[in-house]
């Protein structure tokens, strides 16, 4: 029988005291509401305060063997509601921190127990002295883990990677249009870029442009606009070598520093903005650059890595001849190739699948690699490699990856380190000296917009008008509603709307990473994509009642849900790493079927009929017959590369890259294409079209800009 006087631990980390026995967490004289659950995962987290706890031990303390839940979602569920109570973040935590495929770890700064009364109704029931006795138990290891969790959680402290530093990075261009793919001379003095704001008359793109640091004169060196240029200086600083993607004319030019005639010296294949970026070596011997050779060059033995993946090559500035480094059979991709200062590694990008990056740093001397895997931010679909440079000293590999994110890599131990910058960071740069960091900042928000197909005079009407970014617009079954991705709340997430945009509700967790909303045939269901934790998982909610579930099937990292037409299954992507390429499971969960192997296929979508599973892939469109039977997809012949497509009962609308402001109709009968409508600026993702075939959604694109910022006392 408990007495006046019982001892329990109130244990004070932060503004915090947790109070083990009670049952209670409060912040001053404020009490905290936490279920039990979330309780009892806390009191697990304290209790092992500096260690990891991993996700089944946490399934086995709160559930065990026998209980038949959904736990995946409940631990997601109760670690937001705990971190929510303490005013705590995923992204930068002060007191759970996650670490993925690992667990979790409590990392605040404990206190010893304050000694406390604990006042209890007498009860001399057998139950109850065994519950207190478990109790006291449990309170004195809580009490001895308090009391060496400050000297466990200072050894962690000193191991965990360095916190954010903060920069204010200031415009060096601050032209109409867009500037983009900064490269510092050899002194420091100016930076060249590619800018696409003076167009010669009747051209339209990009030209490259020299500009002192301190000064506001620009120097023209190039007129042929082009789709994209990325600059690197040559070591003596008289000719800048540039990548220009532009079609047949996309190839490695040169042009002297101070203007004249620029000079091809081999054509390439690279169609992707990111892999345009060059670097030329400190003794003018070479450059480096992305390129893709076709398949058929491949089999005629010109290139033992022309398989049609984007390869990196060295190109003699003597002989003109190239040559391709060497490559992992886990690195599917390679690009943005970065020289030492001292010549002697070359560093990139090797891209493993989707959602699986690393960087390399390759000794030319030996042809061995150092591997650093980067592990993605959680933040859009859309965030990849967007730049790498080195160090001045090169003691670092500094990168980035979109969205306000530029980090460092130490290549002695591999620790890491992020720098906290407003806004976009792409192609960052870093000057010779090392003092100073250039980069393009690139912003437009999409939003979504409505076009009657029947009245194509009529103009486009903006729905659900923000100020944040909003796309991914999908009309459901009967035309009544809209899903849609939006940042209004702060995160990127899912919500349903009526079908003039008016009140708008989300459905996905407002703390997690969420998109693609897909509608099932009967408008019942909704389907997206989210990122709880360290990979991407499909979520299934009721359209009512807003409660998603997770969709659980054999094969993880999985993305881009898409309904079959009777209901009963999901196709998606996945990006797990060796089993990458499309599936289908039962849309109640199950054993996922492959549909196809290729890793860059993408966008699954059945036809009306249900008989066809059309996909994109290597800038073509496929289909597979239904039912699927791997490695029998063909190609859709007469069907441009898409950019964007969604299958109609007739045909396909479409936005093809080679006209990328232009809604196209591909007509199953007829092979004929035919012109729909053009916007006046670039699409943003999604493209819906209601079942009656009247209306479209799609999203556009704001004001483009994208501007240089230039970062001073870089350290």
């Amino acid at each position: 029988m408990a007495s006046p006087g019982t001892q329990s631990g109130v244990i004070r980390f932060g503004p915090f005291e947790f109070d083990p026995v009670n049952r209670e967490l409060r912040n001053g004289r404020i009490a905290v509401k936490l279920q039990p659950q979330q309780f009892a995962i806390l009191a697990l987290l304290v209790q092992r305060a500096g260690q990891i706890v991993s996700r089944e031990e946490i399934h086995q303390h709160i559930w065990g063997n026998d209980t038949f839940v959904d736990f995946e979602r409940g631990i997601n569920f109760s670690i937001n509601q705990i971190r929510a109570a303490l005013g705590d973040s995923a992204e930068s935590p002060h007191f759970i921190e996650t670490l993925p495929r690992r667990g979790y770890r409590f990392i605040g700064e404990l206190e010893p127990p304050v000694q406390s009364v604990v006042n209890v109704e007498p009860d001399d029931g057998a139950h109850s002295r065994q519950t207190w006795l478990r109790i006291a138990a449990g309170v004195f290891v809580l009490a001895v883990v308090a009391l060496a969790a400050p000297v466990i959680y200072r050894s962690y402290r000193q191991q965990r990677p360095q916190e954010q530093t903060a920069f204010n990075a200031l415009p060096f261009t601050a032209l109409p249009g867009e500037e983009t793919s900064p490269a510092f001379s050899p002194d420091g003095s100016r930076i060249a870029f590619a800018w696409n704001g003076d167009p010669v008359p009747g051209g339209k793109g990009f030209d490259l442009y020299v500009k002192a640091i301190g000064s506001e004169t620009l120097l023209r060196l190039t007129r042929h606009p082009s789709e994209l240029i990325s600059p690197a200086w040559s070591p003596d600083g008289t000719q800048i070598a540039f990548h220009r993607m532009d079609g047949a004319e996309t190839g490695i030019y040169v042009v002297p520093v101070l203007g004249g005639l620029e000079r091809k010296l081999r054509s390439s294949r690279i169609s992707w903005e990111p892999f345009t970026d060059i670097s030329w070596s400190p003794d003018g011997k070479w450059i480096a650059f992305s390129d893709i050779l076709p398949k058929e060059e491949h089999a005629a033995g010109h290139s033992p890595e022309g398989d049609g993946k984007g390869r990196i090559y060295l190109l003699s500035t003597e002989t003109m001849e190239s040559k391709g480094i060497p490559n992992s059979e886990k690195c599917l991709g390679q690009g943005q190739p970065a020289f030492s200062h001292r010549g002697d590694y070359l560093a990139y990008w090797c891209i493993r699948t989707h959602d699986e990056f690393a960087l390399c740093s390759l000794s030319l001397a030996s042809g061995e690699a150092k591997v650093f895997p980067i592990t993605k931010p959680r933040t859009y679909f859309s965030d990849y490699p967007a730049g790498l440079t080195w160090s001045a000293d090169d003691t670092a590999l500094i990168y980035s990856l979109g969205v306000g994110f530029l980090g460092a890599v130490t290549v002695a131990n591999g620790s890491l380190r992020q720098f906290a910058l407003a806004g976009n960071v792409e192609r960052p740069t870093v000057s010779p000296k090392g003092d100073k960091v250039a980069f393009s900042s690139f912003s437009a928000n999409p939003n979504i917009w409505r076009r009657d197909l029947l009245h194509l005079e009529s103009p486009a009407v903006e729905l659900i008008p923000s100020t944040r970014g909003q796309q991914g617009a999908e009309y459901s079954p009967d035309g009544k509603r809209i899903g849609f991705e939006s940042e209004r709340s702060g995160v990127p997430g899912v919500w349903i709307s009526n079908k003039d945009g008016s009140n708008p509700v989300q459905i996905s967790n407002p703390h997690d990473i969420s998109g693609s909303p897909q509608w099932s045939p009967d408008g019942k269901k909704i389907a997206f994509a989210s990122h709880p934790l360290d990979r991407w998982e499909i979520y299934v909610a009721d359209a009512t009642e807003g409660i998603p579930w997770k969709l659980v099937t054999n094969i993880s990292g999985i993305y881009e849900p898409r309904w079959s037409r009777d209901g009963k299954w999901i196709y998606f992507r996945s990006s797990e790493v060796g089993r990458a390429g499309l599936y289908r499971c039962p849309a109640s969960g199950g054993g996922a079927i492959p549909l196809s192997k290729d890793i860059d296929s993408s966008d699954p979508q059945e036809s009306f009929d249900g008989r066809t599973v059309y996909f994109a892939s290597h800038e073509v469109l496929k289909r597979v017959a239904v039912p699927i039977r791997p490695g029998t997809e063909s190609v859709v012949e007469g069907f441009p590369p898409p950019a964007l497509w969604t299958v109609s009962a007739g045909g396909i609308y479409f936005v093809s890259p080679d006209a990328h402001r232009s809604v196209r109709y591909f007509d199953f009968a007829s092979k004929q294409i035919r012109p729909i409508f053009e916007v006046d600026k670039d699409f943003g993702s999604g493209l819906s079209v209601s079942r009656d075939g009247r209306w479209m959604l799609y999203s556009q694109l704001g004001d483009v800009n994208s501007d240089i910022m230039l970062v001073d006392h870089f350290h």
